[in-house]
C-alpha cells in the first residue's frame, strides 16, 4: 500500500508540471519506478507505458473542450509513433541496446537544446524560425515513436523541445504531443501483453502500480492542461527548456555512473 500511494503522489505532482509543456510525465517516473520502487527490466517500461495510458485522458479531455486536437500536427505525430513504438517494444524484448548508450544520446541531444529553448525564450530572435516539413515531423516521430516503445517514454519530452525549437508554439506542440504519447503508450502497452505470453523473464506491467500512478497522473494532468491557456508562451518554453535540461543532466549522471 506505501508502494502505491507514492506512485499515485509522483504521478499526480509530476504531471501537473509536465502536462502544460505536452510532456506526461513518465520519462521523469522512470528513475522513481527503478530506484524507489524497484521495478525490475524489461517490465519497467510497459508500466511506465500503462500510467500514460491511464494518465492520458486527464490532458486530453481538457485539450478536447479547448478545441486544440483537431490540427494537422497530431495526426502527424501518430502516424509516426504509432508504428514506432511497436518496433521498438519488438527490440527492447529480443535486441535491446544498452541503457548506458541510451542515456548518453538523449542526454547530449537534450541538453543543448534545453539549454537554447531558455535563451530563446529570455532572448527572441528577430527572426521567426520557419516551421518545420511534414517529412521531418513524421520522421522525428517515427524515431522518438521506437525510442518510446524501448523505453517506455511517451516522447513528448523529445518532441516538445525539437518542435518548439524549430519554430512552433508550446500550445500547439503540447496537445499533438500528448495526444500521440497516449496514443502509442495503448499500443506499446498492448504489444508487451502480447509478447510476455511467448517470450521469458518479467516483461507484462506491473498492473496495480501502473495503474496507481496512472490515476495520479490523471488527475495533475487535467490540472495541468487547465493551467496552460493561462501561462504566457514565455514561461511555457522555459519551463520545456528547463525539463529537458533536468532530463538530460539526469540522464548523463546515471550513464556515467553505470
Amino acid at each position: 500500500m506505501p508502494e502505491l500511494l507514492f506512485g499515485f503522489a509522483a504521478g499526480a505532482s509530476i504531471a501537473v508540471v509536465t502536462a502544460p509543456v505536452g510532456v506526461s510525465g513518465a520519462v521523469f517516473l522512470l528513475p522513481a519506478q527503478l530506484s524507489l520502487l524497484n521495478v525490475p527490466n524489461p517490465a519497467v517500461t510497459p508500466t511506465n507505458l500503462l500510467f500514460n495510458v491511464v494518465a492520458g485522458p486527464g490532458a486530453l479531455v481538457r485539450h478536447h473542450r479547448q478545441g486544440n486536437l483537431t490540427g494537422p500536427l497530431t495526426r502527424l505525430l501518430v502516424a509516426g509513433t504509432l508504428p514506432g513504438v511497436v518496433a521498438g517494444a519488438v527490440i527492447r524484448v529480443f535486441a535491446v541496446p544498452g541503457p548506458v548508450v541510451f542515456r548518453l544520446l538523449v542526454g547530449l541531444l537534450l541538453l543543448p537544446l534545453g539549454v537554447w529553448l531558455c535563451v530563446r525564450a529570455l532572448r527572441p530572435a528577430r527572426r521567426r524560425a520557419g516551421r518545420p516539413s511534414t517529412r521531418f515531423v513524421t520522421g522525428l516521430a517515427l524515431a522518438v515513436g521506437t525510442v518510446g516503445g524501448v523505453y517506455g517514454i511517451g516522447g513528448g519530452s523529445i518532441i516538445g523541445p525539437v518542435l518548439v525549437g524549430r519554430g512552433m508554439p508550446v500550445s500547439e506542440v503540447a496537445p499533438a504531443a500528448l495526444a500521440s504519447t497516449f496514443l502509442t503508450s495503448v499500443a506499446g502497452a498492448a504489444t508487451y501483453a502480447v509478447l510476455s505470453l511467448t517470450a521469458h523473464g518479467d516483461i507484462a506491467p506491473h498492473w496495480t502500480l501502473g495503474v496507481a500512478c496512472g490515476l495520479g497522473g490523471l488527475i495533475g494532468g487535467y490540472a495541468g492542461a487547465r493551467l496552460q491557456p493561462r501561462l504566457p508562451e514565455t514561461a511555457l518554453k522555459i519551463a520545456l527548456g528547463l525539463s529537458a535540461t533536468v532530463l538530460a543532466v539526469l540522464y548523463l549522471v546515471q550513464a556515467a555512473a553505470i
